[in-house]
């Protein structure tokens, strides 16, 4: 695998990714030369190389990543196991490799700049002839012509809503049902039809980023998975391992930011009979962690990322 180094000593591999918040994510993993760490969302393999970096021969990290194109990426260092699965398995595909606890987990959640580059892949609207198909693992049935062509107008609104807090979800759920029985959904530009209308005012991109994520998040269960993976990640850390998190947008944010402060995702506050909150984290940032204007004017996808750090207690 080609690496390349920016003048800003940004890592990549290749046309794939660009790892962000590579050094603060992967310091507050408090790495030691014989942990066995955990990179649930290997990706580019960016910051699986600086963990990599940090670990003696005695160490392991095991990684992560349902989409096929990402085992491009492995290198052949023999302290890195690669898992292509779901990282809401975990606690199973750990227990197969005979690993009952690790010293910490790193999750990325952002979509690498692989996908949104890759025409084929549906995850971008700049690609107007792509099939809108925005699967992670394309192994799976559902995609987003699925999700328009199939769900029910209640349903397609909630998702539109939920997942991308587009005000206009109800009109734009109409309108899809109203479409699809003359024609049923299959290419990127038969959803800009629908979209259009509703960008108006300077808000194109806004509104097409909102509706392209909540259909990314539905078709590939994002939520849900990632709920399970930091109940699991919980469960496997040893006591003062760390998990460090990075978010790109605030439905995500919020479950981490809740799942740290309170150990529940909807952020209800449990105390003990001293009035101490129960909860199985210590934050080690209790302010979120930022790119830099640097690291924002190198890579502007990274604008949007928060990175969260706990330890378990």
């Amino acid at each position: 695998m080609v690496e390349n180094k920016s003048k800003d000593n940004f890592i990549t591999a290749d046309g794939y990714h660009v790892p962000v918040l590579l050094k603060a994510s992967v310091d507050g993993m408090n790495i030691s030369s014989g942990d066995i760490c955990v990179d649930v969302t290997f990706g580019g393999g960016g910051h699986s190389r600086e963990i990599l970096s940090r670990l003696g021969d005695k160490g392991r990290l095991y990684v992560f990543d349902q989409d096929e194109d990402a085992v491009n990426n492995i290198t052949g260092d023999s302290r890195l196991v690669f898992i292509r699965s779901n990282f809401r398995y975990l606690k199973t595909f750990l227990k197969y490799h005979d690993v009952e606890s690790v010293n910490s987990v790193l999750a990325d959640l952002g979509v690498s700049s692989h996908h949104f580059d890759d025409d084929q892949r549906g995850f971008s609207f700049r690609f107007e002839e792509g099939d809108l198909d925005m699967r992670m693992n394309q192994q799976g049935s559902l995609t987003a012509a699925k999700v328009l062509n199939e769900y029910q107008e209640e349903d397609l609104a909630n998702v539109l809503y939920l997942y991308g807090e587009l005000k206009q979800s109800r009109q734009i759920a109409s309108k899809v049902v109203a479409k699809r029985k003359e024609k049923a959904f299959r290419q990127i530009k038969d959803l800009l039809e629908i979209l259009t209308p509703y960008t108006k005012g300077g808000k194109e991109k806004k509104i097409l980023a909102q509706a392209f994520q909540a259909l990314r998040i539905e078709v590939n269960q994002e939520m849900e998975a990632l709920k399970e993976m930091l109940l699991q990640a919980k469960d496997v850390l040893h006591s003062g391992g760390r998990l460090s998190v990075i978010t790109y947008h605030s439905l995500e944010d919020r479950l981490v930011k809740n799942f740290f402060k309170t150990g529940n995702f909807e952020g209800t506050v449990e105390q003990d009979f001293y009035g101490n909150v129960n909860t199985p984290f210590l934050l080690v940032n209790n302010k979120v962690i930022v790119p830099s204007d640097e690291e924002q004017a190198v890579n502007p996808r990274s604008r949007s990322a928060k990175l969260r750090i706990a330890e378990k207690k």
